[in-house]
């Protein structure tokens, strides 16, 4: 744990270097928000699907999916609330594995997050080609909690945490951008933390 003074000069330190994103603070605590109640899994009735502008539209239980290729990343985690936290511990499936299974076709440039409870929210495909994008299921090393988005969310490090959706179950492959739940609400449709990119 650090005090008061001890994170000021981090957050001094890590701006300078560009590691802390303009506007945020540094914690150490992980804060619970999101739209909604938090939905109940049953893992025999869980599915995951992918579908639109692709050659291989799949749906997979909660079984397949766990046999899915597995990865880990270490990454910083930026709320547009203005908190950061650092160096979390991500498992779970690589984008890339969903999206070389899926083939998209030529035109798909977007994708759209589908979650439980009709939660919607957009990213180019192009930035969920990133190494470090996943689909996880644990946090550091734990099975990811209910109100943290488990069984499943995205993980999408370098756009605002509001991009990687809790509690998804599906990939909308599409040709144009379109607006999800906050982005019809303000929120800027891309989401850069470096850019302070929070409202339209």
């Amino acid at each position: 744990m650090f005090g008061s003074g001890e994170r000021k000069r981090l957050q001094r330190e890590h701006r300078n270097t560009g590691r802390l994103p303009p506007g945020q603070s540094l914690t150490l605590k992980w804060p619970v928000l999101h739209v909604g109640a938090v939905p109940a899994f049953d893992p025999a009735s869980w599915r995951f699907y992918v579908e639109g502008l692709v050659e291989r539209p799949f749906e997979l239980s909660w079984e397949e999916f766990q046999s899915l290729p597995r990865v880990r990343v270490q990454a910083d985690f930026h709320c547009v609330t203005t908190w950061s936290k650092f160096d979390n511990v991500w498992e779970g499936v690589s984008l890339s594995t969903i999206v070389e299974r899926a083939k998209p076709t030529p035109a798909a440039r977007y994708v759209i997050q589908h979650c439980d409870g009709g939660y919607t929210t957009n990213a180019p495909l192009d930035d969920l080609l990133r190494d470090n994008v996943l689909l996880a299921d644990t946090h550091s090393p734990e099975p990811l909690t209910p109100e943290h988005g488990g069984p499943l969310r995205m993980i999408i490090p370098h756009l605002y945490a509001w991009k990687s959706a809790k509690w998804i179950r599906g990939l909308e492959f599409v040709k144009r951008d379109r607006a999800g739940y906050w982005e019809e609400r303000g929120y800027h449709m891309y989401g850069d933390p470096s850019h302070e990119e929070r409202f339209r």
